[in-house]
């Protein structure tokens, strides 16, 4: 594949190598079709938040990060265009967090887990979970792929990390008790009203931000970061994220126009 050249000034450099990382592991096998069309649909609400971290979502991240660090057995669920966009960072936050990482895909296929796997295990990654017959568990009413998860990981989890995540299991894993932190631009998804805990931010942002916050939060008592975990309130939270998308259609109706982060630093 040739990659395409972008301008470090261009008002959408960063938006453009991103759509070059999941194109170029779509083409290694890493990220499905479908993958490429999530994407798109996810960058367009980033869009109306104005691709930028919200106060919103670092209050999410900080109870995601206290409900990971006081988790008896942490699981971050990893799919393909996770894999391909954070990949990194996926590994730097599961070992913060004493996390384990399992993939698990709705277009299952030993190409795409391998595809993952090295990934992964080229960043340091020691150990995948959900590879092959490892995921030899099912989760119940989820019909499609997703169901299979490796009694090892996800199967055992109390609380489970799913980025980029569709609805039906994220509400399966909440029904059997899990706790559920969701990454998803989308807070009127199955997935964000289903979660426990939901951080509707870009997944690009909010894993460094995380581990950030996570690495800093260690060295707090286990009473308080349990204090910051029950206070949290998943519906408010939606309800604050939805608000900011109201707020800024408001101000993008009263402009006329949308201007991207870079340019509206320049006004």
């Amino acid at each position: 594949m040739k990659k395409t050249t972008t301008l470090p000034r261009h008002p959408r450099a960063e938006s453009l190598r991103i759509r070059e990382k999941l194109i170029e592991q779509f083409e290694n096998h890493v990220v499905a079709t479908a993958g490429l069309i999530a994407h798109g649909r996810g960058e367009a609400f980033d869009y109306l938040l104005g691709e930028r971290t919200t106060l919103n979502a670092t209050k999410a991240m900080t109870a995601a990060a206290a409900a990971l660090l006081t988790a008896k057995n942490a699981v971050i669920s990893v799919n393909g265009n996770a894999a391909a966009l954070a990949t990194k960072d996926i590994v730097k936050l599961a070992e913060i967090v004493n996390a384990k990482i399992e993939v698990n895909l709705y277009y299952r296929s030993p190409k795409r887990e391998m595809g993952i796997k090295k990934l992964l295990g080229e960043v340091g990654a020691k150990e995948i979970l959900g590879i092959g017959k490892a995921s030899s568990a099912r989760i119940p009413e989820v019909a499609s792929e997703r169901r299979r998860v490796d009694p090892n990981g996800i199967l055992a989890a109390d609380v489970v990390l799913v980025p980029l995540e569709d609805g039906d299991r994220t509400e399966a894993l909440a029904k059997l008790g899990k706790r559920v932190i969701a990454i998803d631009l989308n807070p009127l998804s199955r997935t964000a009203q289903f979660a426990h805990i939901t951080i509707v931010d870009n997944l690009v942002r909010t894993l460094p931000t995380l581990t950030k916050i996570a690495k800093k939060l260690t060295a707090e008592s286990e009473e308080k970061l349990q204090k910051i975990v029950s206070s949290f309130d998943n519906q408010e939270n939606l309800g604050e994220a939805i608000e900011l998308i109201n707020q800024r259609l408001v101000k993008l109706a009263e402009k006329g126009t949308y201007l991207t982060p870079l340019e509206e630093s320049e006004i």
